[in-house]
């Protein structure tokens, strides 16, 4: 499949190679038609073409979010350079990483490294995220620190979501499908005018069905979707200088759960039974005991499920003030998550887990930006935010070996967050513009009230305490960008980013386990090109870049006698090397080609940590207890994320009489990556995509047929080893689907 897919590419872009002759006799219309569409993006907070952005960005449109099978943020990977997006132990709180800068926690209360902005509102806790990405215009993804053009501070990079905004002319559209396992899904919007001031947009999602997994002792399916969705913007424009942005959001998800597969080695329950490792891609297993599910709520049958509950508002005012634009955005968002997975993914009750998280956010952000076109371009803002983060989770352990309990672990997080940022672009010469950026933010993180507690059944305390962590820094950017021509753009910067810490919210009852971490702080080094070729025909985007990484945050082990607990910890010092190359071709006006690579490379420079290799090798076979726990300098050791990705895409579209026909395809490769949790490597994969679609020349509606996982590749997304089973989180096998689009 490798072969054959470079194979294909290399064949489109060798056509595309011997156009120019030929070009040359196109007439000035055939040219224009034939361009690649010039994306208007507002990643420096002004509408701006992509190719002039003078950073290390992606674009995706609502269009190729359906045609890659982009249902939830997580999918992002398999679109974007350098990016991965999991979510561990299945569960449903996606967790960020770019160029091998990302945090791995399971637990809520813990903020990105990646910043997430819907509609320019942040959305700091990843299990935020879900049920968003309906009705969208577009998703820009930047690479590298962000923080002096947006409210929060980030080592990573930021993921800009942009919805689709009320229109001043009558639309409506909707698209619907149905495929494999019974699995439906329901989009569609209504956006026009109400008066002559005023623009409304509702739009609407739904799924359901999909269940491709299977208990392994009695057939259940597990994986069915139930998901409801909706957003309403307003949009009121009083006078000519000022509009008004208003969007009302509500998120319903009563989806049944993901289950894990038993990998890497036999797994014998509490009980005796010996289970081999799983060999077929759909099979899994659960189970929960009465008394857990009489503490969490549910039937004695339930399964693997999530039951959780997202709104907000925002607000947005622009008004121009003449000598420049003042922008005001406020917003309050609240998400409550209920969540039961089963991690030992057997009928045996040793490592249920039920979460039960109340997030709350209130943020504000004031800015002024210079008018556009001119000299000096200028941006200065406030930020402030307060998060409210309570709940917990409930863990059974009541068949595991040595253990035999239920616990508890409750808190209550409180989060205030003030940054002040600016930036300017000078344009030294039509060709030089130099870039400065400065930032500082203050952040006080508050937990209060942690307890780890034994419920049954012998009740006691194993861990209480209350901590607090102050931030205070300053970060920030210089760089130059040089226009070689009005079509080549070069650029250069160096930035420093910082990403707050946190506190480790696990089952606990060692104290070393309780105290904060640091943040986290990140020194980039970064050139590029962007380059529109052959008419505009070819962009050629690309990235190398060095990262000086100090402190990084990392879900680390700590080893007792009888078990291992997780911990977040900071590694002195490490630094991460790589780049990106990013191709999209017209070779003709009815074949697009789209192309992506990246390559990242990252060592611990400065790490003295438990050997979890070394560790598990002693370990007693007979009693299980760990009496030596090795450690040893881990100076010099790969970082654990994937070297090689590989994005790409062709898209064909023939007429024949009144009708169009469009073949698409689309694919993904990820190298392997060693998963520190499971101390195991998750192989590489590759994900292959098929799309076909039918519609009238002039009509307002298409057929469309699509497979995803045409290859039926099985992969993984996340493992882990939690007590004692050893787990991976399958993606799902191929699927097909109809689909039908109407726009009015």
């Amino acid at each position: 499949m490798k072969h054959l897919l470079l194979g294909a590419s290399g064949a489109a872009l060798a056509l595309a190679a011997v156009l120019p002759t030929s070009a040359q006799a196109q007439t000035q219309a055939e040219t224009q038609t034939t361009a690649v569409e010039d994306i208007v993006v507002t990643a420096q907070r002004r509408e701006e073409s992509s190719q002039k952005v003078g950073l290390a960005l992606t674009v995706l449109s609502g269009a190729d979010l359906e045609k890659r099978n982009i249902q939830t943020v997580n999918d992002l990977e398999n679109a974007v350079p350098s990016m991965e997006v999991d979510s561990q132990l299945g569960g449903g709180q996606p967790q960020f990483r770019i160029r091998g800068v990302g945090l791995t926690d399971y637990a809520a209360n813990n903020t990105s490294t990646v910043g997430v902005y819907i509609d320019e509102v942040a959305y700091p806790y990843g299990v935020m995220t879900q049920g968003q990405l309906f009705d969208i215009a577009r998703i820009e993804v930047l690479r590298g620190p962000q923080g002096t053009l947006y409210g929060r501070n980030t080592t990573g990079g930021a993921v800009s979501v942009v919805t689709g905004a009320p229109t001043q002319t009558v639309q409506a559209g909707f698209s619907a499908s149905y495929g494999s396992y019974d699995a439906a899904k329901f989009e569609g919007f209504l956006s026009g005018p109400v008066t002559e001031t005023l623009s409304a947009r509702l739009a609407v999602a739904a799924e359901s069905g999909g269940a491709w997994q299977y208990h392994r002792d009695t057939g259940e399916a597990l994986g069915d979707r139930d998901t409801q969705a909706a957003r309403l913007r307003l949009n009121w424009r009083p006078s000519d200088l000022t509009d008004v942005d208003v969007n009302l959001h509500y998120s319903r998800d009563n989806s049944d759960g993901r289950g894990l597969r038993l990998i890497t080695a036999p797994f014998t329950s509490g009980g005796g039974r010996v289970y081999p490792t799983d060999k077929a891609h759909r099979i899994t297993g659960w189970g929960i005991s009465p008394y857990f599910a009489k503490l969490i709520g549910v039937s004695p049958n339930a399964k693997p499920f999530r039951d959780n509950e997202g709104k907000g508002v925002s607000l947005r005012v622009n008004h121009d003030l003449g000598w420049a634009v003042l922008t005001a955005v406020a917003a309050y968002e609240s998400f409550d998550r209920n969540e039961f997975n089963d991690w030992d993914a057997t009928a045996s009750n040793e490592a249920g887990t039920f979460f039960f998280n109340d997030i709350k956010t209130i943020s504000q952000e004031v800015r002024l930006a210079s008018p556009s076109g001119g000299k000096v371009q200028w941006l200065a803002g406030l930020y402030h935010a307060t998060e409210d983060v309570d709940g917990g989770f409930y863990s059974d352990f009541s068949q595991a070996k040595n253990l035999g309990f239920y616990m508890s672990t409750t808190y209550g997080q409180k989060v205030e967050t003030t940054g002040v940022f600016a930036n300017v672009d000078y344009r030294l010469t039509d060709r030089l513009t130099l870039v400065g950026g400065l930032r500082y933010e203050d952040e006080s993180r508050d937990l209060n009230n942690f307890q780890t507690r034994v419920l049954e059944p012998n009740p006691r305390l194993n861990a209480a305490t209350s901590k607090s962590q102050h931030m205070g820094e300053w970060t920030g950017k210089l760089g130059a960008e040089y226009a070689f021509s009005d079509n080549i753009l070069t650029y250069a910067n160096v930035s420093r980013g910082v990403k707050s810490g946190g506190f480790t919210t696990y089952n606990s009852g060692l104290p070393e386990q309780l105290d904060p971490f640091k943040f986290e702080e990140l020194i980039a080094y970064e050139t590029g090109v962007k380059a529109s070729l052959l008419d505009n025909r070819l962009q050629v985007n690309a990235a190398a870049y060095y990262y000086d990484y100090r402190d990084q945050q990392l879900q680390g082990v700590l080893y007792t006698l009888t078990g291992r607990v997780g911990r977040m910890i900071n590694v002195p010092k490490s630094h991460i090397q790589g780049a990106e190359l990013e191709l999209r071709w017209r070779p003709l006006h009815n074949l697009t080609v789209t192309q992506a690579v990246g390559y990242k490379y990252g060592e611990y420079d400065e790490f003295y940590f438990v050997n979890a290799t070394a560790t598990e090798a002693a370990r007693d076979p007979v009693t299980g207890e760990y009496k030596t726990i090795v450690y040893s300098d881990r100076a010099g050791e790969r970082l654990p994320f994937p070297r090689f990705d590989y994005k790409g895409s062709v898209a064909y579209e023939h007429q024949f009489g009144d009708w169009a026909v469009e073949a698409e395809t689309n694919y993904a490769y990820r190298s392997e990556k060693f998963s520190t949790s499971s101390n195991s490597v998750i192989g590489d994969y590759w994900l292959v995509n098929a799309n076909l679609t039918l519609r009238p020349m002039n009509g307002a509606y298409a057929f469309g047929v699509f497979v995803n996982n045409l290859t039926n590749d099985y992969s993984e997304e996340s493992r882990n080893r939690f007590i004692s089973a050893s787990t991976g989180s399958p993606n799902p096998p191929r699927t097909w689907g109809v689909r039908l689009n109407y726009r009015y």
